[in-house]
């Protein structure tokens, strides 16, 4: 269990080190955008793919709980709604995304649409809920920890970039962030927005044929079967 720790400690560690906007700027500086993103990009694949490693062969004799069937809904449940907000996040223009940008405070509040109206981090958020579903599910110390990396960098990353775009594109984003959240449905429960269920229907239709190739495949590319 200590390998799949440190592993994703250094998964956390690497990525929001290189986040935080002080560090960022230095590296920038240094050695230039573009071969910050290399870099960047780099130490996130072999991080991730050292932990994926890790997971795949570090026994998993500890648990907090003892797995229970009857929570296997909670993943089936979350990751319906994580294949759509996937799904919905590659679908809509979002200032979030690498290279995102607002042109004006008007474009902003114009970019609110589809799953942004639910919250501007789709993406991040259909990893939380992968994450936190499976977290649920397992129940042994070693997912315990591989899962809560995932959520930790997720939940952390949406705040992070909330403060960069809030710095690089300053009223413009202040625009943007005005009609969304980043907790899923506040903006429209403070009423700020609201869901226009025809915008969704593109979402929807492709996340659920999403998950049914995840569900359906699932056994393949992890080992375990769903029961």
């Amino acid at each position: 269990m200590p390998e799949i720790l440190l592993l994703a400690v250094l998964w956390l560690g690497t990525h929001l080190g290189l986040s935080l906007p002080f560090l960022r700027r230095r590296l920038v500086a240094l050695i230039g955008e573009p071969a910050f993103l290399g870099f960047y990009s780099l130490v996130a694949l072999a991080s991730l793919g050292a932990l994926v490693w890790g997971y795949s062969w570090v026994p998993r004799m500890s648990y907090l709980w003892l797995p229970d069937p009857a929570l296997h809904w909670v993943p089936k449940t979350t990751m319906l709604v994580a294949c759509v907000l996937l799904a919905g996040g590659f679908m809509v223009r979002n200032p979030t995304q690498v290279g995102g940008r607002i042109d004006s405070a008007e474009a902003g509040v114009a970019m609110a649409r589809g799953v942004s109206r639910i919250t501007r981090h789709p993406v991040q958020w259909a990893v939380i809920l992968w994450a936190g579903g499976h977290i649920v599910a397992n129940g042994d110390a070693v997912s315990v920890i591989f899962f809560m990396a995932f959520l930790l960098l997720s939940l952390c990353g949406s705040m992070l970039m909330d403060h960069k775009k809030g710095t690089q594109l300053g009223a413009h984003w202040q625009a943007y962030a005005g009609v969304t959240s980043n907790l899923p449905f506040l903006a429209v429960l403070q009423r700020r927005n609201r869901v226009v269920a025809a915008e969704l229907l593109g979402p929807v239709l492709v996340g659920c044929g999403v998950y049914a190739l995840l569900y359906v495949l699932h056994e393949y590319y992890t080992g375990a079967l769903i029961i």
